[in-house]
């Protein structure tokens, strides 16, 4: 069977774990109980051996799908040869009676709900549900519950199933066929754990019972989305793309500890073919800066706090010993392959944890003080008890370690496995992290976060670093600034640099520098985070937030017209849906790499942003703060 294009693929979640369903309606990626758990549904990676749940509807002709306005719940609408039916997925999110100060702003239920409802004349087909647990490492067992129930047990872990329609097991599989007339419904429930603890007793409901319940719990889980959505501050012309990138970051958000995951999958590839598959499902340090911004700047205050809230509890050094990604519970587990399953479309290896753990790379001081500021800006420098306490210590740490990362060389923001290197991206961002301490100090008239002499030596070391990448990171041959100093790479990365204002965008030496970026790295509207050898097999694709970024870069130089065309071309890059994945093939178009993309989305969330601040005459170099109660743009 060939494996379903990427961009087929939506997303719907219940912030602490989230679904893959096909545009035919089949859920082929699902891990539980969190984004980082075990996969129970990994078709995506090996359609042979990785559990799935599929809908087959018999005469298929059409098929469509949106998201309901303003909330992650997926609706699919088949027509048949006889009829048509509406299948809408979701994992239920109930809203709490009163929002805490901290934590999940929502009930998780854990399940996945599949409401299928006839609509027009008949429809027939079958629920085939086969889940492989332990990332199909582990046998699994089934045990037939009742004639419409089902239980899944493997490597110390369990689903249910609860269908509408009587379940049949056969090799481990359970199916369920159906004959529907207009009005009739054939729902599924697959629940994680061998209970359902929101239950009287351990059965789930059935027949009526389990359609009084799927309603019940849809028309609470649209008023959670329904609510959140409605805090979006965000009113300009990208209104619904922006609305979707939100609402994407809102998935790969882990709401008991407030951790976000760079995407919701693991080994899909970023070359075809090639070797480049990792696992994102974990919390980078580096998405900080555009976390925090992205969500502050729709009004989305309490996501960002609770962002800081994962990394105080996660880092309980309070920047001391603070580490460039996180799991969101305990330690990145060791990076591994999984060897018995084929990858997409046959590109292996299938790769879990991350070994990138174990770099060093210094720019993650620079975003962390980036998100610190752009939340206490938004907060009005009032934030909670939990947090003002330990902001002196948390500057001197972080100040302490760009200070004396300085002149160390590290392995840069891409990650790549090689040497080490002086990287013009990690000096620039050690110079914005030193500017935005100083800025967080010097809004404290008491100085009670730092004295005016400590104040002074962040100035002047800023001041240092900033002229020394200046001078050594350009390259007079290559007419650029690049990848790292002595080097004639160029490099992507500049282009976030300047979003930052670690270079001036009016600067010839900048113009210079993206003009080259754009022909050499750039492929028509898409851009190449770099071209060189970096040791992995195959030639990846365009990263497509550096595409993004040059919006960004040449808004900020005047260029609106350009940049806005542009960032509407690229939005039509995205799926049906909206949704993006890390990368696009520039040859073929096609989505590369994990999804949805977390870093894509606030580029888009950011970029939208920058573009109404920019229509509206304002020119800032740090992501601007246009929410709708805002008199100023922060710096």
């Amino acid at each position: 069977m060939t494996d379903k294009p990427i961009a087929d693929y939506a997303v719907i979640g219940d912030t602490c774990t989230t679904a893959l369903i096909a545009r035919d309606g089949s859920l082929d990626w699902l891990c539980w109980p969190r984004h980082d758990g075990p996969a129970v549904f990994l078709a995506l990676l090996d359609r042979e051996r990785g559990g799935t749940c599929r809908l087959a509807l018999d005469g298929l002709t059409e098929v469509t799908r949106r998201y309901l306005p303003g909330t992650n719940i997926l609706e699919t609408t088949f027509v048949t040869a006889t009829g048509r039916a509406v299948l809408t997925d979701f994992m239920p999110l109930h809203p709490h009676e009163a929002v805490p100060e901290e934590g999940p702003d929502g009930h998780a239920q854990g399940r996945v709900v599949r409401r299928l409802a006839c609509i027009a004349g008949r429809v027939s087909g079958h629920w085939f549900l086969r889940p492989t647990f332990d990332y199909a490492r582990a046998p699994t067992e089934a045990v037939v519950a009742s004639e419409t129930q089902i239980r899944f047990h493997g490597g110390g872990d369990a689903i249910r199933a609860a269908c509408a329609v009587p379940l049949t097991l056969r090799e481990g599989a359970a199916e369920g066929g159906f004959a529907l007339t207009s009005g009739a419904r054939a729902d599924l429930v697959i629940a994680h754990g061998a209970k359902h603890h929101g239950a009287e007793s351990e059965d789930d409901a059935a027949g009526e019972g389990l359609t009084a319940e799927v309603d019940a719990s849809l028309a609470a889980t649209r008023a959670y989305w329904e609510a959140w959505s409605d805090r979006c501050t965000y009113e300009g012309p990208y209104r619904e793309s922006v609305l979707r990138s939100a609402l994407t970051l809102k998935l790969l958000t882990h709401g008991p500890s407030g951790g976000i995951v760079a995407a919701a999958t693991a080994g899909l590839p970023e070359a075809v073919p090639g070797n480049r598959n990792y696992d994102y499902r974990y919390v980078w340090m580096r998405d900080a800066s555009f976390t925090v911004t992205a969500f502050v700047n729709l009004g989305y205050d309490r996501e960002a706090a609770e962002f800081l809230r994962f990394l105080r509890e996660a880092d309980t050094s309070r920047g001391r010993d603070l580490h460039l990604m996180y799991a969101l519970k305990g330690p990145v587990p060791q990076e591994e392959t999984l060897d018995h399953l084929r990858g997409w479309r046959g590109v292996a290896p299938v790769r879990i944890g991350n070994a990138a753990a174990d770099q060093d790379q210094y720019d993650i001081y620079g975003e962390f003080l980036v998100a610190l500021h752009g939340y206490l800006e938004a907060v009005e420098y009032d934030p909670p008890v939990k947090v003002n306490d330990h902001l002196p210590e948390a500057l001197g740490h972080l100040t302490g370690h760009i200070l004396r990362a300085r002149h160390a060389p590290d392995h840069g923001l891409w990650e790549m496995r090689t040497e080490k290197r002086q990287s013009l991206h990690t000096k620039a961002m050690l110079w914005v992290g030193l500017d935005r301490a100083v800025q967080i100090a010097r809004a404290d008239p008491k100085h009670r976060l730092a004295d005016a002499a400590t104040i002074a030596t962040w100035e002047r070391a800023a001041a240092e670093i900033r002229a020394e990448y200046h001078a050594r990171g350009w390259n007079p041959s290559r007419g650029a600034y690049t990848m790292a100093y002595g080097s004639d790479d160029l490099d992507a990365a500049v282009l976030r640099a300047a979003l930052f204002d670690a270079f001036d965008p009016h600067d010839p030496r900048v113009a210079a520098t993206l003009e080259r970026v754009a022909a050499e790295l750039g492929a028509g509207d898409l851009v190449y985070r770099y071209r060189i050898e970096d040791g992995l097999e195959g030639d990846e694709a365009t990263f497509t937030a550096c595409a993004f970024w040059r919006v960004g870069c040449l808004a900020l130089a005047g260029r609106n017209a350009e940049a806005a065309a542009l960032f509407e071309r690229l939005l039509a890059r995205g799926n049906d849906l909206g949704l993006f994945a890390e990368e696009i093939d520039a040859r073929t178009g096609e989505q590369r790499g994990n999804l949805p993309q977390g870093f894509t989305h606030m580029a888009v969330i950011n970029h939208a942003v920058r573009l109404a601040a920019a229509r509206d005459g304002q020119t800032r170099t740090d992501e601007p703060d246009c929410r709708a109660d805002a008199q100023t743009v922060p710096a």
